[in-house]
């Protein structure tokens, strides 16, 4: 008896600790949130453009980068306000989801770019799972028809960017997290053609992707006539051979997603060695939170990537469910967690009201650096819904 009640003691411990960290992060999120919704309403009204729909970074002199909702990071802003939704059940974050989600509507149509899983299912995806409204179901199956179109049976995969001459059929590593919207969808509709999609894309990721360490080439450029792989090699990360640290972080997600969806050993496997890969680094630092690239030149001297860090962290919570080595990646997790709360968020009211700080987009091309970032607040809010649940013994992925 006195072992049991040990044990429910350190359970109501963890519980308790974990919604404090939780509740803390979210405290903070709203806050800053309420900043970066008044700092949005003042540049919309004073752009020139008016297509400008969602609050992306900041410049280097400090000002509010918006973005029209083509760009690849539109819907993160809006995913950020269903998570606030979701978290405090407050429906003022719920009205401003709708807003913005709203705006993201036109990109299900948008055949020209792969990203339009990144854009409808943070948004409308996130959406639909919180309030079941009919016409955002038909909006993720509508998304999921105009991915479908960028698919080439003799590749196997979707093709990632348009219009680069030196790549006629590039496939990058972040079109693994495009998969969950192909995945939703044949939920949704019943269409197995969508899940047929994404399988045959992982499996080929899969095999071309991955060096024997189990990191990623961020580029892999496909023959379009044969399906011969042509190149692998980098655009974002230091070098072809380099393994830049976001794209490590969304094969550990995609990966991790997809044996969640299909429950294939093979990916659960895949999941574990890219995990492996990124924690047994030596040149991953004490706090958890990567350089912008794993072979970075002048690490220690190089940039953080907060966004990595948190793509990391909320792909771990949900690997713990389902690895043997679920302790070791929970206790991960919470480092993350913990050092992202602690040590990269933005002082109170500044920073335009993002949430995080030191992200780095594309350092080779010397844009977005040491830079806070909405995608990173995105999966950062992820992540602490994710640990929420799992200190309450829920399911991590709520459908």
């Amino acid at each position: 008896m006195k072992k049991i009640t040990t044990i429910l003691l350190t359970l109501a411990t963890t519980v308790a600790c974990a919604q404090h960290d939780v509740k803390k992060g979210f405290k903070f999120a709203e806050s800053q949130t309420e900043v970066l919704l008044k700092a949005t309403a003042d540049a919309q009204s004073k752009a020139t453009k008016h297509n400008l729909v969602a609050p992306r970074t900041v410049d280097a002199q400090g000002n509010l980068v918006l973005i029209p909702s083509r760009d690849w990071v539109s819907g993160f802003f809006s995913g950020e306000l269903w998570y606030l939704y979701e978290y405090t059940h407050n429906n003022k974050w719920l009205e401003a989801a709708k807003d913005f989600t709203a705006k993201i509507e036109p990109e299900q149509y948008n055949g020209d770019s792969h990203d339009v899983g990144f854009k409808v299912y943070t948004s409308i995806g996130n959406a639909y799972r919180l309030t079941n409204d009919a016409h955002d179901k038909d909006a993720i199956i509508k998304a999921a028809k105009t991915l479908s179109t960028r698919f080439n049976p003799a590749v196997s995969c979707i093709k990632s960017w348009d219009g680069i001459k030196k790549w006629p059929f590039p496939v990058i590593i972040d079109n693994m997290m495009n998969l969950e919207l192909m995945f939703e969808a044949t939920r949704l509709s019943g269409d197995s053609s969508f899940y047929k999609i994404a399988v045959t894309h992982a499996n080929t990721t899969l095999k071309n992707h991955f060096r024997p360490d189990y990191s990623s080439y961020h580029v892999v450029d496909y023959d379009p006539a044969t399906g011969e792989v042509r190149h692998r090699q980098t655009a974002q990360g230091f070098a072809d051979e380099s393994a830049w640290a976001r794209g490590q972080a969304w094969g550990l997600y995609g990966f991790t997603m997809c044996y969640r969806e299909t429950h294939d050993k093979k990916y659960l496997a895949q999941a574990e060695h890219i995990a492996q890969f990124i924690l047994n680094n030596p040149t991953l630092p004490a706090d958890k939170v990567p350089y912008w690239d794993f072979n970075a030149p002048g690490i220690p001297n190089e940039p953080r990537d907060a966004s990595a860090a948190a793509v990391i962290a909320s792909a771990l919570y949900e690997l713990s469910t389902y690895s043997a080595n679920g302790k070791l990646y929970k206790t991960t997790a919470d480092k993350i967690v913990n050092s992202l709360t602690t040590s990269y968020t933005a002082k109170p009211c500044e920073s335009q009201g993002f949430i995080l700080l030191h992200s780095t987009g594309h350092k080779p091309a010397k844009s977005e650096i040491d830079v806070p970032i909405s995608y990173a607040d995105y999966y950062y809010l992820e992540a602490l819904i994710r640990q929420d649940r799992l200190a309450k013994k829920e399911p991590v992925v709520k459908r």
